[in-house]
Parts: C-alpha cells; structure tokens; sequence
C-alpha cells in the first residue's frame, strides 16, 4: 500500500504544467546550445533558471497534494453525518432532516436527506448545512 502511494506521489511531482523534467532539461539544453557565443549565460543565471523549474515542479506536486487532501477531508466529513439530524438551508428556508446517504460526485460530497414530511431531498452540498444535531 505505501508503495502505491510513493508511486502515485513521485508520478505526480515528474509533471509541471503539462510539462515533465525531462522536457525541462530540454528545454535549457536547447537554450545552451543557441546562445549567442558572444554573450553566454553565466553560471550563476544557468544554475538560477534550474531552481526555478524544480520550484515549479514542487508546487505542482505540493497543489495536487492538497487538492487530494481537501477531496479525502470533505469525503470523510460528509460520511461522519450519515444518520445524524441535519438543519440546511432549500431556497430562502431552513429545513431539518435525517441524512440518509452520501454520493461522491467528482470529490465532491452530494448529500441525501430524508425530511420528517418523509419528502426526500438530494444533492445537498455540505456548506447549505447549518446546524448537526
């Protein structure tokens, strides 16, 4: 299990903005090899231009990282109110119900609530939530 999740890591943090290392390393490699001889990058711009892209590289990875995490969070605590007594707001009113079921849609929570009319309401985004009791 950790190795799938080294895996999907190490996949994820080899792209930035559709690009990979390798395209990067390519990309300087070609600067390099057309540079005027007259007025060549020094070192200091070269070894500056790479840090850049690996800080590139780590933000992308760092960004789907978090994405990830907010999915997993917002899963986790939409199935945390399965059977709990829920006030949301429906429209321009405030409505209480039992939730009965959760439908991951895209990473994100769509809530199902059965109201004490019996009348079944779903699709119910975690933020119309007001009040759990």
């Amino acid at each position: 299990m950790a190795t799938a999740a080294v895996s999907s890591a190490t996949a994820s943090s080899t792209s930035a903005y559709g690009l990979d290392f390798q395209s990067l390393l390519k990309i300087i490699l070609t600067q390099l090899t057309y540079q005027d001889p007259l007025k060549p990058v020094d070192n200091f711009e070269f070894v500056s231009q790479l840090a850049q892209f690996s800080q590139l590289q780590q933000s992308q990875t760092l960004n789907d990282q978090i994405t990830s995490l907010i999915a997993t969070q917002s899963a986790t605590q939409a199935t945390g109110l399965l059977g709990r007594t829920v006030d949301f707001t429906s429209g321009q009113s405030t409505l209480s119900g039992v939730v009965q079921a959760i439908a991951l849609s895209s990473g994100t929570p769509a809530i199902t609530i059965k109201t004490a009319d019996g009348q079944s309401l779903s699709g119910i985004a975690i933020s119309d939530i007001t009040q759990v009791r």
